[in-house]
């Protein structure tokens, strides 16, 4: 029982076509999976990824029309980083950024590796992570049709920031429940906050940490556009994703128990933090439905939402994700 790195991160956006414009646009991600959210179908779930959707390289997004401004505080998840082959291509996204009027902080150093603070149009929390040392778990491939070169493109999630006032009970859920264990630390860009605590899990490298900021001087996040919902972190199948249940059981730690997501299969649940965590298996992957070269173009629907598809189409706005071929 290995968590192999990070999985997914999931978030919140207001509006879907707006969201489509900059992650694939601008970032140059591919739309692995237009879907609705299972657990409410009159909402978008939208997946950006790699070129086919592998685990680790996927961002995406549930749409909430009537989502407010968030307010950011602790007990978050606080900042997504994307993976970027190098520090050669921080310095061509430094210039698509400025290009396309993003708001960014430049390249800058955090934890021995360079990168690029930025938001995106909802004030969505990022930073482009170089990869130039990473030795761990390997990025994903850039799709050929991006409108971001191979060689400079996202291939991939890095670290997830957790935000925290009391750091003890995350550090706990994430070394003595799961399988993290913390391997350094850096300055924090606040001043007068302490370091913020690196934790590696699996292979290590940028593809599975969880970087864990203390502040003292934040409120609790009040979530909105712009907010994470929920990392998730991988396990290698159903089999494995059992066992976590048992074991999430055995401490009496309450948890979604297992859910059919069709795509992967997960296992909700909150560090007292009151962050959500998620564990997801790493098959049967994105092509189960669509074939590859059409990935992300069609209303996917899992079989078991099947028989509601014009009822759900009704309810949802139309989102043109048609490739030009």
């Amino acid at each position: 029982m290995e968590i192999k790195g990070i999985h997914h991160v999931s978030a919140i956006t207001a509006n879907a076509k707006d969201n489509l414009h900059f992650y694939t646009e601008i970032l140059g991600m591919r739309l692995v999976k237009k879907t609705v959210n299972q657990d409410d179908t009159s909402m978008y779930h939208l997946f950006y990824a790699d070129e086919a959707g592998n685990p680790g390289t996927d961002l995406t997004f549930f749409e909430i029309p009537n989502a407010g401004t968030t307010h950011p505080g602790v007990g978050s998840i606080s900042s997504t980083s994307l993976r970027v082959p190098n520090d050669a291509a921080l310095e061509y996204w430094k210039q698509r950024l400025t290009e396309y009027h993003v708001d960014h902080d430049g390249i800058t150093e955090q934890g021995g590796r360079k990168v690029i603070h930025f938001r995106d149009h909802e004030k969505q929390r990022l930073n482009l992570i170089s990869d130039e040392t990473n030795i761990g778990v390997p990025g994903g491939k850039v799709w050929e049709h991006s409108t971001v070169p191979a060689d400079k493109g996202i291939i991939g999630l890095g670290p997830s920031r957790l935000t925290v006032r009391k750091p003890e009970p995350t550090i706990e859920v994430l070394t003595k429940l799961l399988t993290f264990q913390q391997i350094g630390s850096y300055p924090s860009d606040v001043e007068g906050q302490p370091d913020i605590l690196v934790f590696s899990t699996g292979d290590g490298g940028t593809g599975a940490e969880v970087h864990l900021e203390v502040r003292k001087d934040l409120p609790q996040e009040r979530p909105g556009r712009g907010s994470v919902h929920h990392v998730a972190f991988r396990v290698e199948d159903k089999e494995e994703l059992t066992k976590w249940k048992d074991r999430l059981e055995s401490i009496q730690l309450p948890n979604s128990g297992m859910v059919e997501r069709f795509y992967f299969r997960s296992l909700y649940f909150r560090d007292p933090n009151g962050i959500l965590f998620e564990l997801a298996t790493d098959g049967p992957g994105f092509a189960t439905d669509e074939d590859f070269e059409h990935l992300g173009e069609s209303l996917a629907l899992p079989p078991y939402f099947e028989n509601q598809r014009k009822k759900i189409e009704a309810a949802i706005e139309p989102l043109d994700t048609k490739r030009s071929h």
